[in-house]
């Protein structure tokens, strides 16, 4: 890793990756919290829908420690920090499509976008700098 952005971008990147991994315990904890995804009418109470949750909860565990492990390395100097950059501009899809199904659905714009798309831009911006740094 070298230069200031690259060291500042890789120390970003690891709030991202916590934020990610409390979002799916917590959706794997109380699947019901997964109400304020977006998606109107959603059966939170529903054991069949919370099994669909459950499988949403555990790609977020995965790419939040996926994100960790690879700031862990970056910081180790184990890999180069153009890697993790790779991996936040390619996991941005995930929140674009989650932003997609939000809209298709009929849910708030604000959460489409204020969450999402937000989540989004973030990941790219971070992963961005990692690849130019």
């Amino acid at each position: 890793m070298t230069g200031v952005l690259a060291v500042v971008a890789t120390i970003l990147a690891g709030p991202i990756g916590v934020a990610i991994v409390l979002l799916g315990a917590n959706g794997l904890r109380a699947p019901q919290a997964a109400v304020g995804f977006g998606i109107p009418g959603t059966p939170a109470d529903d054991p069949a829908f919370q099994s669909w949750l459950a499988v949403k909860a555990v790609r977020d565990l995965a790419c939040g420690v996926a994100v960790l492990v690879l700031v862990l390395a970056v910081l180790l100097s184990a890999v180069p920090s153009h890697l993790l950059g790779w991996y936040l501009v390619i996991t941005a899809g995930i929140p674009v499509g989650d932003a997609l199904i939000v809209l298709r659905s009929g849910g708030p714009r604000a959460v489409a976008y204020g969450v999402h798309a937000a989540t989004a831009a973030v990941l790219v911006l971070v992963g961005v700098v990692l690849l130019v740094a």
